[in-house]
């Protein structure tokens, strides 16, 4: 993989016997970037139009989740994604990565949010941005069809018409058959869908859906937020929770949907390099 600006390299790391994919690119400060989490996700399709422009002035590093991308396909049916923040952390200390600023999509922001309100966090967080991450999870027909996938064509057209507000990405051809083809990789599909399982003994969640228990109080770090503001798999001002993180900033970008990374990759990526460009230098004036 390459990208517009500096080369990207494709790598993998041996973590605790999980062989674990990574992409790493430039020179600098280092940025870790956490992938989303739908049907063929992967750090390259999640982040391709991100890595080469923040390369410019920093060290990107791009993992692929347990059981994503080129990571090796295993799911931990007791601690969930617990395994997976365990993995994470062993990876950025395999990489001696001692502190850095993160940046999350989707399942990748909400996890890292979640990680960041925990006592005792196990990321080197410095800062944070989050795209399309926590908030009230409704149970709707788009969260529905990102369920439901039977990896065919079409139905990898649902998922991209839920995460996306133009439908030009669904309709191109060439794009749809790239996400199909990560989603039906050796061992990905059923990487995925074995975190939807559940036995009869657990009782299904509400109707309404998966509520937000984010203590977003305690999360200690400047945090940028960044929302869509025609977000079909989240409810319309879900992002005003993580206004309690006490050094945050909202950004709602209009007519973006739930990938806004991609699918507004210009001003996402823009915000980004200003709030960690401006950052820094505040904390050289400060210094």
């Amino acid at each position: 993989m390459s990208g517009d600006h500096e080369p990207v390299r494709s790598r993998y790391l041996d973590v605790g016997g999980i062989r674990t994919h990574y992409l790493d690119a430039g020179d600098g400060p280092p940025v870790v970037l956490l992938h989303s989490g739908e049907f063929g996700g992967s750090a390259e399709l999640c982040w391709e139009f991100n890595i080469g422009p923040l390369a410019r002035d920093f060290r990107v590093i791009a993992p692929d989740w347990l059981g994503f991308g080129g990571t090796d396909k295993l799911r931990d049916f007791v601690s969930g994604s617990d395994r997976m923040i365990r993995h994470m952390s062993a990876f950025l200390q395999s990489m001696a990565i001692e502190q850095a600023d993160f940046a999350g999509a989707s399942m990748g922001a909400t996890m890292l949010l979640r990680e960041a309100a925990r006592p005792g966090c196990r990321f080197p967080i410095r800062r944070l941005i989050v795209a399309s991450g926590g908030g009230f999870v409704p149970d709707n027909e788009e969260r529905r069809r990102l369920l439901s996938y039977d990896g065919t064509p079409e139905a990898m057209r649902a998922i991209l018409r839920a995460n996306f507000h133009d439908p030009a990405w669904a309709q191109d051809d060439a794009y749809v058959k790239r996400r199909v083809e990560a989603s039906l990789a050796p061992g990905a599909w059923e990487a995925i869908a074995a975190a939807r399982l559940k036995p009869p003994t657990v009782p299904p969640r509400s109707d309404f859906g998966q509520p937000d228990t984010i203590a977003y109080e305690r999360i200690p770090y400047p945090t940028l937020a960044v929302a869509g503001a025609e977000d079909k798999l989240r409810l319309p001002g879900y992002h005003e929770a993580l206004g309690r993180i006490r050094d945050s900033r909202i950004v709602v970008l209009a007519e973006a949907g739930h990938l806004l990374n991609i699918e507004k990759a210009g001003e996402f990526n823009g915000l980004v390099r200003q709030f960690l460009v401006a950052g820094d230098a505040e904390g050289e004036a400060d210094g």
